[in-house]
């Protein structure tokens, strides 16, 4: 937030920083409503994406209230797959389900030696934990309290390249390239779920590959929401080297500018640009 803030500085732009659910802000007195971090929106969704509809009528929401409602539940993994995109294998629980037979069909297809389990509806690493094949009960007991609460549950092999080469993730600024990240491996094996919001995260300056620029760019030309302002693609890398997409982050996504000199300055030309078309 503060490079953002000093380019908007710079930039000779007014920004504040507001709560979304704070009742007292008239968002019509905004040119723009830019979504940075409410990451509490996992808990409290169908509010949060009420005050979203709301926002939208009395200022410019970035990104559009569309986008949001599609990316706040990771079900648009199983969508991207069907497009035949690049997505890293994920299978769905839903409440009502019986939990011991997905897993058990999520085995039988994936011989995996861990797995991953996590809200399809969440924020950072709240609730997701690796697990170990073999630990049946410890992920039965992941599952079941949160299938009972009533939200839906993914399960991922855990690709094992993200232990040494970690995640990439890249930050695309009205529709082009901007800068990337390498973040390292947050799931310790055995570990029991994140109580906070985000487990600890090493974050360093990386260069995509020419493969991971590709991918996420095929990736951004499927959806069918137009330019974004913004988007993050986090890939990592399968067993045979591929990217893979591992999650798709337009709606509220750290972006990571104190790691890319010039890139917060890029991204408020972006909303300079936006607003001049309204």
């Amino acid at each position: 937030m503060p490079p953002l803030l000093a380019a908007f500085s710079a930039a000779g732009a007014h920004a504040e920083i507001t709560d979304w659910d704070d009742g007292t802000v008239d968002w019509a007195r905004f040119d723009a409503a830019l979504l940075r971090s409410a990451w509490d929106y996992a808990e409290r969704l169908p509010e949060f994406l009420a005050w979203v509809e709301r926002t939208a009528v009395a200022t410019l929401l970035l990104n559009p209230p569309a986008v949001v409602r599609w990316n706040a539940d990771k079900h648009y993994l199983g969508e991207l797959a069907g497009k035949g995109l690049p997505v890293v294998p994920t299978t769905y629980a839903e409440p009502g389900a019986d939990v011991q037979l997905v897993l058990r069909r999520f085995l039988a297809q994936h011989d995996c030696a861990e797995l991953v389990v996590k809200p399809a509806v969440g924020a950072g690493a709240r609730d997701a934990r690796r697990h170990a094949r073999a630990a049946t009960e410890e992920i039965l007991a992941q599952l079941r309290p949160l299938l009972a609460a009533r939200r839906s549950m993914m399960l991922q092999p855990y690709l094992e390249g993200v232990d040494t080469a970690g995640e990439t993730a890249l930050m695309f600024i009205a529709g082009r390239f901007s800068h990337a990240v390498r973040k390292g491996p947050l799931l310790p094996r055995g570990a029991p779920a994140t109580p906070g919001l985000f487990a600890p995260e090493q974050i360093s300056a990386r260069v995509p590959g020419e493969d991971e620029l590709a991918a996420a760019q095929r990736i951004l030309a499927a959806l069918p929401f137009g330019e974004l302002l913004y988007a993050r693609i986090d890939l990592i890398r399968d067993a045979a080297g591929a990217p893979r997409l591992l999650e798709l982050e337009i709606t509220e996504p750290s972006m990571f500018f104190a790691h890319a000199p010039g890139s917060a300055e890029r991204f408020v030309s972006a909303v300079g640009v936006r607003l001049a078309r309204c």
